[in-house]
């Protein structure tokens, strides 16, 4: 519809009332539609074009899946921050921890908290304990009776 309003010699201001944009958005229109004509004005991918290839993502996921530990963590859990540090050792570019995360689901990941268990966890003890041990809190306390 732009286009043809440029055919036609319209202004910005009537285009940007008439399809209801800002009248700067007609302005950036009107640029690409003169320097490319009407495929100028195909929209293309939105956003702004990743700083990393495809080759350094793949690197990257590989590093992930790795492990905290392999990469000098003392913990098996990956953090935004410490995914954000291994994208710059890795390849020099920067990202604030907050952007981590919408590239992160780009890739396909999704959020996880491990499950975790104590390192003491004894589970012979714990069947023997559920076994034996709550039957008999389990049956609770006795009301002492009044004289």
């Amino acid at each position: 519809m732009a286009a043809e309003m440029f055919r036609e010699g319209k202004s910005n201001t009537e285009i940007a009332r008439k399809l209801g944009v800002s009248r700067k958005s007609v302005i950036l229109w009107r640029s690409d539609w003169g320097a490319s004509g009407h495929d100028g004005l195909k929209i293309g991918t939105p956003g702004r074009k990743s700083r990393l290839n495809d080759a350094q993502w793949r690197d990257i996921e590989k590093a992930l899946l790795e492990g905290p530990r392999v990469h000098g963590y003392d913990t098996d859990l990956w953090t935004l921050k410490r995914i954000a540090g291994l994208i710059h050792k890795m390849t020099g570019v920067s990202y604030h921890p907050c952007s981590v995360w919408e590239l992160l689901m780009r890739l396909g990941w999704s959020h996880q908290r491990p499950h975790r268990l104590a390192k003491e966890r004894n589970e012979e003890e714990i069947v023997r304990w559920k076994k034996e041990e709550w039957p008999r809190i389990k049956k609770g306390h006795k009301i002492m009776e009044q004289p």
